[in-house]
């Protein structure tokens, strides 16, 4: 397996790129997608974050309130770090699973988070997709009904741009149209499978 981590600031196009590498013909598994399931009803996520915060984090049906919990820990750095706690060692277990139960011989792990987890997965090659401050806060603001404020906080809490392209290999640049932003991804995907190949002669 070619494992290859995605990752890049908030609204900055991540998912675009994995959309356009998954119809490509790879596994593509998302952080966010595996945070939201280990705080399911009945888990033990939704059991410790409810523990640590209280019921006002939930819904009225049982299901967590993840508004209401954004609210509580992008205000708050050490409740943010005591949530990050509970959830990351989950996500990370819930990972390895997703990775070892995967079949293509290339795989993209979806992780924003990558540098402030300090994930130690094996990543064969590390992809960060960046986008200029502003262009953030206006898709955001446009698409996910935040203030600007609210906004900047999520950028605020994630890391410097400098600091995902210190661990990259290689940086696409989304200050640019989207249409571009994908062909670069697909011309970067070439590489990707003649380095997966590489690798699986190898072994």
């Amino acid at each position: 397996m070619f494992l290859v981590g995605l990752t890049g600031g908030i609204a900055a196009g991540k998912s675009s790129v994995a959309e356009t590498w998954e119809q490509l013909g790879v596994t593509v598994i998302d952080a966010d997608d595996l945070a939201r399931e280990v705080v399911e009803p009945g888990s033990t996520g939704l059991e410790r974050v409810t523990e640590e915060f209280g019921s006002t984090v939930l819904a009225e049906d049982g299901t967590l309130n993840r508004k209401a919990l954004a609210e509580v820990v992008f205000t708050d750095p050490p409740k943010r770090a005591a949530l990050e706690a509970l959830l990351h060692p989950l996500i990370r277990a819930l990972a390895l699973d997703k990775l070892e139960a995967a079949k293509t011989n290339i795989v993209v792990y979806v992780i924003p988070l990558l540098v402030e987890t300090r994930s130690d997965l094996p990543f064969d090659y590390i992809v960060t997709v960046e986008a200029p401050e502003a262009d953030q806060v206006m898709r955001m603001v446009e698409s996910r009904s935040m203030s600007k404020e609210q906004a900047l906080s999520r950028i605020q809490a994630q890391a410097k741009p400098a600091e995902r392209a210190q661990i990259a290999d290689r940086i696409l640049s989304s200050n640019q149209s989207l249409k571009l932003l994908l062909k670069d991804a697909t011309r970067l995907f070439a590489e990707l499978e003649k380095l997966a190949l590489a690798k699986s002669a190898k072994s």
